[in-house]
């Protein structure tokens, strides 16, 4: 498909999809601002290359005046994942620099059989260090709707606690440098049926050690969400809202400022 139509249809065919929800999570949580480097993380995948997308188009037509730097990182994939990389890149005229690492081998080696969890915090660290050599004071992340929502099942029924994915937050370790998610509100759905019009053949995981694997967890709780929604047609937007509904008066505790809480603090007084 032409440049122009895929271009096009994100602000045209997909707008209430797409851009709508787009423009209102930048604007709602203060995303992207005047002055600010975005430094856009693309992965290969479906959703950091939408996001790249998305984040072109404002840089096109919106009156805030900001830059942007699009960054891909080759954490050791293989010659069939690196060539679908650089042909993504180049379908959906994007300009980004490719970065090598070996972070594949050396989580693997540290970890064995479980470096997911390694993998992706090397990842962010680079990501994190290239964004600040390139003068970026934002990165953005591909993270959608479904993303957070399960993310706070996840906790929920396996950590205990109630805790989401934030649309932004400061990183801990780089100073000056925020991770925005300016698809907070677009769902997985409408990113893939964007992809099939488009034609795009976008990476999956592209781990060389766990192949196609998903998370087996994160996997158990979609399945959950599907089959829940036979009853509760809204339920996707309920859990989402849910983070911004909490009534502290009605939980057992709570953390503020790493500080822990208990209900008995205000029942004693």
């Amino acid at each position: 498909m032409d440049i122009e139509e895929i271009e096009k249809s994100i602000i045209k065919k997909y707008r209430k999809e797409l851009w709508s929800k787009f423009v209102k999570a930048v604007k709602k949580f203060e995303l992207i601002n005047e002055g600010d480097k975005v430094c856009c993380a693309i992965s290969g995948g479906k959703d950091s290359l939408l996001t790249a997308k998305l984040v072109e188009e404002l840089h096109k037509h919106s009156n805030v005046d900001f830059e942007v730097e699009y960054l891909s990182m080759d954490p050791g994939y293989d010659s069939y994942n690196r060539k679908l990389l650089e042909e993504n890149l180049a379908y959906l005229n994007i300009d980004a620099h490719i970065y090598d690492s070996d972070i594949f081998e050396v989580s693997e080696k540290i970890s064995g059989n479980y470096p997911c969890y390694m993998c992706a915090r090397m990842r962010r660290g680079f990501l994190y260090a290239k964004a600040k050599e390139l003068g970026c004071n934002k990165i953005a992340l591909g993270h959608h709707m479904n993303d957070a929502i399960e993310t706070t099942l996840m906790n929920i029924f396996y950590a205990g606690n109630f805790k989401t994915m934030k649309p932004k937050l400061k990183a801990q370790n780089f100073e000056n440098i925020e991770l925005i998610r300016p698809m907070y509100f677009i769902e997985e759905k409408d990113i893939i049926a964007w992809r099939d019009y488009a034609g795009l053949n976008a990476l999956n995981c592209a781990c060389t050690v766990t192949k196609k694997s998903e998370s087996y967890t994160r996997k158990k709780i979609k399945n959950l969400i599907d089959d829940l929604k036979d009853d509760i047609p809204n339920l996707e937007k309920s859990i989402l809202r849910s983070a911004d509904n909490v009534n502290c008066d009605m939980v057992l505790g709570y953390t503020l400022n790493g500080k822990k809480h208990s209900f008995l603090e205000e029942f004693e007084q």
